[in-house]
């Protein structure tokens, strides 16, 4: 049920019964009434101004009284200047819930009935730090964003890092090579994240230490980092 259209037809109803005249084109506007006023839908009542030879205020009222006579869906209606805000019926909102419910497909289209293909990338944690609750909310948000793309028509690509290479998981190997003494999540009792991530805080705290050897010897912040042997090592590996 598109609540708009049937309005759209009650209008033009309302107008050739009221006011002896037949709407063309456009002229009839109907918007979502404003959260600070009551109401569901609001009519634009200036355009109509032309048929009903009346003003704004006058033109809604009548209009208004049509409609809900018209209309039993309407349950009152109240008027802001030349804008009409209808109120519609709870039980309208029900039954329009419960046809939605039985309809599997709602709001659905095909599936690639749109030629723009998305990638979705979600959530790609850091290889390096312990999983949480922060990565299944951008799981959720993640695969819902793919799911609404979907339901739209779009074809939509779902990915996840789940490798990475780079310095910084070099820098948790190359700890773990130094001061690990074979650990393992078997030996330790630690899951395989919070084992990895201990040694990326440890390389940190390493790096840090020569770091600050550096800059007594004169070296900036910047300097004093990318001149640790530790740093070095971990690039080369």
């Amino acid at each position: 049920m598109n609540i708009e259209l049937i309005l759209e037809d009650k209008i033009r109803k309302a107008v050739s019964n009221l006011f002896g005249a037949e709407i063309q084109g456009d002229l009839i506007q109907i918007q979502n009434t404003r959260k600070e006023f009551k109401g569901d839908f609001t009519i634009v009542v200036f355009p109509l101004l032309k048929f009903s030879k009346k003003g704004p205020g006058e033109t809604s009222n009548i209009l208004g009284e049509y409609l809900m006579s018209d209309f039993k869906e309407i349950d009152g209606f109240n008027v802001v200047k030349g804008f009409l805000n209808l109120e519609l019926k709870n039980e309208f909102w029900l039954s329009l819930s419960e046809e939605i419910f039985v309809q599997p497909d709602y709001g659905i289209t095909p599936q690639g009935e749109y030629k723009d293909l998305y990638m979705v990338e979600y959530s790609s944690p850091n290889t390096n730090k312990p999983l949480h609750l922060g990565h299944i909310r951008n799981n959720l948000i993640g695969f819902s964003v793919s799911k609404i793309l979907e339901a739209n028509g779009y074809q939509v690509i779902k990915t996840n890092i789940v490798n990475d290479r780079g310095i910084h998981i070099c820098k948790s190997m190359l700890a773990w090579e130094k001061w690990g003494h074979n650990e393992t999540p078997e030996t330790s009792g630690k899951k395989g994240d919070h084992l990895v991530g201990e040694y990326y805080v440890k390389i940190e705290q390493e790096l840090r230490k020569q770091s600050e050897v550096n800059i007594q010897k004169g070296m900036t912040g910047e300097e004093a980092q990318k001149n640790t042997d530790l740093l070095r090592e971990a690039q080369e590996m």
